[in-house]
């Protein structure tokens, strides 16, 4: 057997794979031998077919079979030992050419490969987030805390500021739907005009358009469908069924214990500053996936490198369930190109840096999840072999391997990262945060 590459230019190659008989011959031998003692024609024994029927009926389904084994076998170990960095899989160029009834056979393979490139970190600056609870928020979150576990007093009479509960209702659009809502909620003058004085029992019509200062809450509230949901313009009818003003529960040690813990939290001061701590810590999540994010896009702008986008569109047009036309193979690509580009990327910066999830990283990461998980049920000290014993299960299951994996990889890419990339940090409110990064 030889094997020979021709580079084309440096994203394109063909590899020449010739087999000659004897690479073949004793194989197809063997396997022709297993049929003559095994395969059941009528007129013979098992065992004592004649070899040239076995051939004649077996032969050339065997030698095709065989020969693309060894084909296959070899083009995996050429790959592995000359270690050609190949995108998509080798194509076969002359495969409709090939004469079955001739010894020695010659396949030609067309290769796609991974394009040089250098990938640099300090060059474009990017933004890291640092994102603040302020008082605004910090007062809303206590009067909602106030709110919640304060008591309701029931009433006979809407007035600002109370909680209604009663039934919206519309023949037009089927709406029959109960449900409970602050006159805060109420963003339109003359929807909360109408409900400001209604009594208990009493039916009130309101128009939905601009009733809600987000059209969400129409799904919400009254029940409809999604797509309806926005810009929904019908009257309704709206039967007062309880009216409740809300007193807001004292900020004292026992509502502090309640929230916390028994002397956690020991003042309003001590209060907001848990509040903060909690908030800050989860916009830290929504901080680092915007990071993430804008980094990932960065990279794959300012990384500049080509590819052998006609093998690529070949290669896409022949390995999907079914063959796609030469328009359809182009637009795949185009469709995919971004994540391919970022593949290459993200592939050269884990194996540069060595950024690879060990056996032992998944064990102890899986463990200190298994920690946390037991700790939310009061089991703050479990025994070590309790941890291996949960934690061999955990991993003995693949798709849960492969999740902490992704969990692990992500975490290992993000500090990276934040270690190497050129941020400037900005520090900003969540409202501002969402307004600015989402816009």
């Amino acid at each position: 057997m030889n094997i020979t590459k021709k580079d084309i230019d440096k994203l394109n190659a063909v590899l020449t794979v010739e087999i000659s008989k004897e690479d073949y011959s004793a194989k197809v031998e063997k396997v022709l031998n297993n049929y003559r003692k095994t395969a059941n024609i009528p007129g013979f024994r098992k065992g004592h077919i004649p070899m040239g029927m076995v051939k004649k009926q077996y032969g050339k389904a065997v030698l095709v079979e065989e020969v693309n084994k060894i084909l296959q076998d070899a083009l995996q170990k050429f790959l592995t030992e000359e270690k050609l960095d190949v995108l998509g899989n080798p194509l076969p160029k002359n495969e409709a050419e090939i004469n079955w009834d001739t010894d020695d056979y010659t396949f030609e393979f067309e290769l796609g490969l991974a394009p040089k490139f250098t990938v640099d970190l300090k060059g474009k600056e990017v933004v890291q987030y640092k994102i603040v609870a302020d008082d605004e928020m910090l007062n809303n979150q206590v009067k909602t805390i106030r709110k919640q576990y304060g008591k309701l007093i029931s009433k006979k009479e809407v007035e600002k500021g109370d909680e209604i509960t009663g039934t919206f209702t519309s023949t037009e659009k089927e709406i029959e739907k109960k449900t409970t809502l602050s006159t805060e909620e109420i963003a339109g003058k003359k929807q909360l005009g109408s409900l400001i004085g209604a009594k208990v029992g009493e039916t009130v019509t309101l128009k939905t358009k601009g009733m809600f200062a987000d059209d969400h809450d129409n799904q919400k509230y009254l029940g409809v469908a999604h797509d309806e949901a926005h810009a929904l313009d019908i009257e309704v009818t709206f039967k007062v069924e309880e009216v409740n003003k809300r007193e807001m529960a004292e900020l004292n040690q026992e509502l502090f214990d309640k929230l916390f813990g028994e002397a956690v939290v020991t003042s309003e001061e001590e209060l907001k500053a848990k509040i903060k701590e909690d908030a800050e810590g989860q916009f830290a999540q929504q901080s680092d996936q915007k990071l993430l994010n804008d980094v990932v896009e960065s990279l794959i702008d300012n990384t500049k490198f080509d590819l052998p986008k006609e093998f690529l569109q070949r290669w896409i047009a022949m390995t999907g369930e079914k063959r796609l036309s030469e328009e359809d193979a182009k637009a795949e690509f185009e469709r995919s190109e971004k994540g391919l580009r970022y593949q290459l990327i993200e592939g050269k910066i884990r194996t540069e840096n060595k950024l690879q999830v060990t056996f032992e990283e998944l064990k102890d990461h899986s463990k200190n999840m298994i920690k946390a998980q037991m700790a939310q049920f009061g089991q703050t000290d479990p025994s070590d072999e309790e941890l291996e014993s949960i934690a061999a299960r955990i991993l003995s299951n693949k798709e849960e391997v492969e999740r902490l994996s992704e969990q692990l990889n992500t975490a290992k890419l993000l500090n990276f990262f934040k270690e190497n990339a050129k941020l400037k940090t900005k520090e900003i409110t969540y409202d501002k945060f969402i307004k600015e990064a989402y816009a």
